[in-house]
């Protein structure tokens, strides 16, 4: 019998959050091996888990594997969050990497200078107002079902709450105008492995603020 997926990376959202809210959406237990110092990182890369030196690494199924989205597309396929046929995955992918626009500004704004986050900061809400947040809008509104893509429950949808609740801590007034889809969020935050997710005392992560980012300067040297 497999043992649960062990997530190695360091004690924050970062580029591990995705991959912890699919894992627990999908009702699947996993552990997490924190990556706590600099010397932590360099073991994983010179035993070779790393094939291009840089985490997340999960290691599931016999296998290390690297790279955000392809670990996020091997947890959707295993756990029957990628759609039914080709096309309803195509349309997955699109949504998420439209998801991962928006959510790549918000998770790069705590290490723009200070002069300059104002402005990001800004343009973010902007962005999500006027391009992003309409968009999955719309989608909603033109079939009327209650999920993304085949009226399923997908890592599309997996992916959206979660960035819904990047946006919500932003600035909650921006999803205001926005029903469908803070129905959405209501719909997958009530499924019992995600309410579960959501509750205190989980392995959720939550914003990390400055200490947060002084940790990640130490461990990957930037």
């Amino acid at each position: 019998m497999a043992g649960k997926p062990k997530l190695h990376y360091f004690d924050a959202r970062g580029r591990m959050e995705a991959i912890r809210w699919l894992l627990a959406a999908a009702g699947a237990e996993f552990e997490e091996k924190l990556i706590e110092s600099s010397e932590d990182l360099d073991k994983l890369r010179y035993d070779g888990s790393l094939v291009f030196q840089q985490v997340p690494m999960v290691e599931i199924d016999g296998m290390k594997l690297v790279q955000t989205r392809a670990i996020l597309n091997y947890i959707a396929t295993k756990y029957d969050l990628y759609g039914k046929d080709m096309k309803e995955r195509a349309l997955i992918d699109m949504y998420t990497e439209g998801v991962a626009d928006l959510g790549e500004m918000i998770m790069l704004l705590p290490l723009c200078p200070p002069d300059q986050k104002n402005t990001k900061l800004t343009l973010i809400q902007e962005r999500a107002t006027n391009r992003y947040l309409p968009a999955f809008e719309n989608v909603l509104k033109s079939h009327r079902q209650d999920y993304l893509v085949g009226n399923k429950l997908s890592k599309a949808d997996i992916h959206l709450v979660e960035l819904l609740y990047y946006v919500e801590e932003l600035d909650p007034s921006l999803l205001a105008n926005f029903p469908l889809l803070k129905g959405l969020k209501t719909r997958v935050s009530n499924l019992p492995a995600v309410k579960k997710f959501l509750q205190p005392g989980s392995q959720r992560k939550l914003p990390g603020g400055e200490k947060s980012l002084e940790r990640a300067r130490k461990i990957f040297k930037f």
